[in-house]
């Protein structure tokens, strides 16, 4: 696959080979700061949206040909694995994801389906639109959630700010913790070996809330379950990008998992992170978002800094710490990505 694509920068780079400039896409690259995302958001529900493979396909596109970044990722959201294990999910404006069922007895842990992934047919069909779209022209990046940042989800019943209730369930309801987290490790399994299947050409694991965990309770509760997911997928040719919150503390251990790539968030200096891990393991980063918010000089200063910092080092991705605000300024994005283009080492 990787050869018929005709921009493979992210998968060379993915797998640590030489690249003539990074790759660039962005994490939340087809969102909110964009009013052809409105256009489409105000005639449809956000799960609407992500369970009609055309309309997943329209949204995935729009950074493809508005930003012309170098690898689409799949419109969806990270919570559908719950959703489809029998969480009660719903979006609420201005509140986000809500879990109307928290799960939070050994009843409701049990009452979670693994034998689910008929429910999630739909991104397998919108992987096969936006292929048919894209014609190859750039890798499809593939996710889903990790068992941590969806266990907290369901706990808590929707976003949170202290993780109070997972962390109780951690602390004083372990076995009940790992029962959950291991039937959510079984179902992102089979749904990310189906979107490998259905054709995307990388994935991204997002544990978006590690960085509510201390070091003990990441290994225990979060790495132990992203290395088992590693481990299962049918990643011949598919790089795996393993990113969460707090990749500049976790790093170390993230690598045990042996995906090819780690997303860092924007704390950590890139080049000595890349030379810390393992040869061979590319990095993803590091731009804090809100330098999207500075004028356009700055903009670049930023972000060439960057590119003479990470200049001789196979194996860089360009990416923001963290995904794009809804209301950074369109121009300022598809600015940096030109800037990104213009690079060459």
């Amino acid at each position: 696959m990787i050869s018929t694509l005709q921009n493979d920068l992210l998968i060379r780079a993915a797998f640590s080979q030489q690249t003539e400039r990074p790759p660039v896409w962005m994490m939340r690259q087809a969102g909110r700061f964009m009013k052809e995302y409105w256009d489409i958001k105000n005639k449809y529900s956000f799960l609407e949206m992500c369970k009609t493979p055309e309309i997943a396909a329209d949204v995935t596109m729009l950074p493809v040909d508005l930003l012309g970044i170098d690898a689409a990722i799949l419109f969806s959201d990270i919570l559908v694995t719950a959703e489809a294990m029998g969480g009660d999910l719903s979006f609420e404006q201005g509140v986000g994801p809500r879990f109307s069922n928290p799960i939070r007895s050994v009843k409701g842990a049990e009452a979670l389906s693994i034998d689910c992934l008929d429910k999630l047919q739909y991104v397998a069909d919108a992987i096969k639109v936006i292929q048919q779209r894209l014609d190859n022209r750039i890798p499809l990046i593939g996710f889903a959630g990790a068992p941590f940042t969806i266990l907290s989800y369901l706990v808590e019943g929707g976003s949170s700010k202290d993780f109070k209730l997972t962390k109780l369930m951690l602390n004083n309801q372990p076995e009940l913790a790992h029962m959950i987290l291991q039937k959510i490790a079984d179902v992102t399994v089979a749904y990310l070996n189906m979107q490998i299947e259905a054709g995307v050409n990388a994935i991204q694991l997002f544990d978006s809330w590690a960085l509510a965990l201390s070091w003990n309770d990441y290994r225990d509760f979060s790495h132990y379950y992203n290395k088992q997911i590693i481990s299962k997928l049918n990643r011949k040719d598919i790089p795996v990008i393993s990113f969460c919150k707090g990749s500049s503390v976790f790093a170390p251990m993230m690598v045990e998992a042996q995906p090819d790539v780690v997303s860092i968030d924007w704390n950590a200096d890139l080049k000595n992170m890349k030379q810390s891990l393992p040869q061979g393991i590319a990095v993803q980063g590091n731009l804090d978002p809100f330098v999207l918010y500075a004028e356009k000089p700055v903009i670049r200063k930023k972000i060439i800094e960057l590119f003479e910092r990470m200049r001789g080092e196979n194996g860089f991705i360009f990416n923001l710490g963290h995904g794009i605000m809804p209301d950074i300024p369109f121009d300022n994005v598809k600015y940096a990505i030109e800037v990104v283009k213009e690079f060459r080492y």
